[in-house]
């Protein structure tokens, strides 16, 4: 299991309620954010550290305090630093009601003729007072928190809506050429990163020649192609050690490595300590 494909296919919340918690720190095997997209709304807090984030080709470094509001469909994802943060994942339809007044501006926002700002807390004292709330509600699941959940989701809304912000898009807006072929290269290697995958198989996934396609991949991700492969693939052998008893050679041929002294030098140069440390650690 990994945290995140780069097309997210796990289910966020239950069918009822689609709206899913995580709360994340340095010890959690879901700490380090791979690049991803979905059709869920997301919402990340960060309460401690920073967090140095790509959304699309928007790259910024968050801190404590602020909250970011992440569209369905845009490419997101970074590295965080010393961080603690937590994310509401959430299908916007579950907001939807018959002859509802708000149902035209969520449409909107739906079909992104309304694109909400990226840091929605930048001075909105009542934005991070209403997030707070949101978190505590979906972390604490007390009696009524999903009418509390809901309830504090549009009021979210409502302050977006009031303090404006977010911008409308213009007619027939379409995403970029180049971020539609980065999404075709990073679905293929979350489907494919057990196997053989090579620079140049990439780059005639993204429809550019290699040279092109690692510098605007690296523009992206900070990485080369072949180093976030690699990086991605010690992601989840984290996830395959920490949830499941599997040995280090199982995990190395699970995730990508077909040499285990390769593997426990990768996992070392990314992770700092060995598989077998990792395994026996205390968090």
């Amino acid at each position: 299991m990994k945290y995140i494909d780069y097309k997210e296919h796990r289910t966020q919340g239950t069918f009822n309620f689609p709206i899913a918690f995580y709360h994340e720190n340095p010890h959690s095997p879901r700490y380090y954010m791979p690049y991803h997209w979905h059709t869920h709304y997301e919402i990340i807090r960060i309460l401690t550290g920073t967090f140095q984030l790509t959304i699309n080709d928007n790259a910024a470094v968050y801190q404590a305090g602020d909250v970011i509001f992440v569209t369905d469909g845009f490419l997101h994802g970074g590295t965080p630093h010393d961080c603690t943060y937590e994310c509401v994942v959430f299908d916007l339809q579950i907001l939807l009601k018959d002859n509802h007044v708000c149902t035209k501006t969520i449409h909107d926002i739906m079909h992104h003729r309304i694109l909400i700002d990226t840091l929605i807390s930048a001075h909105s004292p009542a934005v991070r007072a209403t997030v707070r709330d949101l978190c505590q509600a979906l972390s604490s699941r007390q009696t009524g928190y999903e009418f509390m959940t809901q309830g504090y989701l549009y009021q979210l809304l409502g302050v977006i809506l009031s303090e404006h912000l977010y911008e409308e898009a213009a007619e027939g807006a379409v995403a970029a050429e180049r971020l539609d072929a980065l999404k075709r290269v990073l679905t293929y290697i979350s489907e494919n990163y057990s196997g053989s995958i090579t620079l140049d198989l990439l780059a005639r996934l993204a429809g550019m020649n290699p040279k092109y396609f690692c510098r605007y991949f690296r523009s992206m991700t900070e990485r080369t192609p072949i180093d976030y492969l690699n990086y991605y693939r010690i992601e989840c052998a984290c996830e395959l050690l920490s949830t499941q008893n599997i040995s280090v050679k199982e995990a190395a041929i699970s995730c990508g490595f077909n040499d285990e002294s390769y593997f426990i030098k990768t996992f070392h140069k990314y992770k700092g300590i060995t598989p077998r440390q990792y395994v026996t650690a205390e968090f």
